[in-house]
């Protein structure tokens, strides 16, 4: 009895959280799967997802750090998007689809999950600290992504429905075309080392400084 009592005391995370959290991804998994397919989940946010399921249960700090540093900053600017798109106003548009009647309701109701991930998980690296091993842990996982989408994957396509098609944007900003401002390995080579130094890394400054070793 006394182990069992030691266990709940030591847990840091509520359980309702991890079992809400498990019930949402078993829902959208089957779902994107079926409509999306399989390569859905090559998105870094989704890919987030994943790993904060892992980080919840076992209560890791890294693997809650890493996706806080993938995503946070690029899903801010989706929660600002979305908030302007509400009153009217157009910032990036990368929340339209939001707000397309054509697409099932299903869907866009799961793709909210990009406007509560980041806050949920600035909330899970109070609880559980900074681990600082994440910024290269995700920028291999971000390389890794990347390579995989430019080499195996669909570019840009015109009226390409649910299908995935330039997958984390290795062949520019457009889902319809592929970017002429370069050539197309330079606009990978330019993702891959430019975000690491202007997104994921601000972020893991801020998060080591508010909740790295030397914070707690």
């Amino acid at each position: 009895m006394r182990f069992a009592a030691d266990s709940i005391l030591s847990r840091r995370l509520p359980l309702r959280l991890k079992l809400a959290y498990t019930a949402f991804m078993a829902v959208l998994i089957p779902v994107y799967w079926a409509n999306y397919g399989p390569t859905n989940f090559l998105y870094f946010c989704d890919m987030a997802l994943i790993v904060t399921l892992i980080g919840l249960w076992l209560e890791s700090p890294l693997f809650i750090s890493m996706p806080t540093v993938g995503i946070l900053a690029p899903q801010i600017l989706w929660v600002a998007d979305f908030g302007l798109n509400l009153g009217g106003l157009r910032l990036t548009g990368m929340t339209d689809y939001m707000f397309n009647a054509q697409s099932p309701l299903l869907l866009r109701g799961l793709s909210l999950f990009h406007g509560w991930l980041p806050f949920l998980l600035v909330y899970l690296v109070w609880r559980l600290g900074y681990d600082r091993r994440a910024l290269f842990a995700w920028t291999g996982v971000a390389w890794t992504l990347m390579l995989i989408s430019y080499f195996f994957l669909p570019g840009p396509t015109p009226d390409a429905g649910l299908t995935p098609v330039n997958v984390d944007y290795v062949f520019g900003p457009s889902d319809s075309a592929p970017q002429t401002w370069m050539p197309q390995w330079a606009w990978l080579t330019t993702l891959m080392v430019g975000l690491p130094i202007a997104m994921f890394a601000p972020v893991h400054v801020a998060m080591d400084r508010w909740r790295g070793a030397g914070a707690r």
